[in-house]
């Protein structure tokens, strides 16, 4: 079997898997999962003030050390998990053993904590794959202490800092000139605002789905639908959770936070919201989309058996004449009459024919 064929094979047979929903309710918090160990991991460190920033690409853990208390701002990304490497990483920058827990966690509610004046959050990147149809989402972690910002991913290929790393080589820009909370922020905005460009993806979708619906309400598109209801729940249970998230911050008393940057979290606070919103509106359209599905079903249904109806009774005249004239008595009209035949065929085209128009008349069909 060549790629073409199991590329189609893939796509006809996808709307009815069902890996999706295993995936959606076999969530138990009290499991300690078991995170398989990334096989490469990138380090990447961001040390910048208001003059000068350095852009570095490390081979060993240990060469983030010497850029602690180092009178600037240092930002370190880590692309890929390793226990080892995330123990080695926050053990040497105070981060308290329950937060390293939670970075190496899989499938964390988005959360934020203040342990040990370290703020921690945990949140969801997500992205729309236009293949599969399906949401995917990646945990990051990002840990916010004096002069200093950590964040652990799990995959160095799906990343949406790119403009921040943009922003932080521009001296004027606002990241070089504010401090580490302020970096925070920005990657948090970052992904909320990725959230809006994966419901675009998604209300692309419902709009072709409703459109096949329209067109041809089959038992393929009752799968789409199903499909889309499962996305909506991956995409519900991702938001909803960093309303509280970016709450924390807002509410937070520690001094890593300030004041300054209060009212740039409050804007995340209120994208967030939106977000959620149209979250929910999302999954009431998609709800409204299986009715449309039923309701078209209905409807053809109704239009067959109208049609059917029609038929039976417009053959219901023959169907008499017929029986009428083919009683087994001896007298009957026009039995051995040489026009009978024609007689009775007249009959059974006139009285439809007649049918037909009176049933026009009443508007029956």
């Amino acid at each position: 079997m060549n790629r073409r064929s199991k590329y189609y094979i893939q796509k006809i047979l996808l709307p009815f898997n069902a890996s999706r929903t295993k995936e959606i309710v076999t969530v138990n918090p009290t499991r300690i999962p078991v995170r398989e160990e990334a096989k490469a991991t990138n380090f990447f460190v961001y040390d910048y003030d208001s003059v000068t920033v350095e852009e570095k690409m490390l081979s060993n853990i240990t060469e983030c050390y010497p850029y602690m208390n180092n009178n600037k701002i240092t930002w370190i990304n880590v692309d890929g998990i390793r226990k080892s490497e995330v123990e080695t990483l926050c053990n040497y920058y105070g981060v308290h053993p329950l937060i390293q827990e939670d970075i190496q966690s899989i499938g964390q509610r988005p959360k934020m904590d203040e342990i040990e004046n370290v703020l921690f959050c945990i949140c969801n990147m997500l992205f729309y794959n236009e293949k599969l149809y399906k949401v995917e989402h990646e945990q990051v972690s990002i840990v916010l202490g004096k002069n200093f910002v950590l964040s652990f991913q799990e995959d160095a290929d799906k990343d949406v800092f790119n403009p921040i790393r943009d922003k932080l080589k521009i001296a004027a820009s606002k990241l070089r000139q504010t401090g580490p909370d302020y970096l925070c922020y920005a990657m948090l905005d970052m992904i909320v605002d990725n959230y809006f460009t994966v419901m675009e993806k998604l209300g692309e979708r419902i709009e072709n789905i409703e459109e096949e619906i329209q067109n041809s309400a089959n038992s393929s598109a009752l799968a789409k639908i199903n499909l889309l209801r499962k996305e909506m729940i991956i995409l519900k249970r991702s938001i909803a959770p960093v309303r509280e998230v970016i709450n924390g911050f807002i509410r937070t008393e520690s001094n890593l936070i300030d004041e300054r940057t209060l009212k740039y979290f409050k804007d995340v606070y209120d994208h967030i919201i939106q977000a959620n919103d149209l979250s929910e509106n999302y999954r009431d359209i998609t709800m409204n989309l299986q009715d449309l599905y039923l309701n078209n079903v209905n409807l053809r249904m109704n239009e067959v058996m109208k049609v059917m109806a029609v038929v039976t009774c417009l053959l219901a005249p023959a169907t008499v004449i017929g029986g009428i004239f083919g009683m087994n008595f001896d007298k009957i009209p026009w039995l051995h009459n040489d026009r009978g035949f024609y007689v009775a065929l007249g009959a059974m085209l006139i009285v439809p024919i007649w049918m037909i128009i009176m049933f026009r008349k009443k508007g029956w069909f």
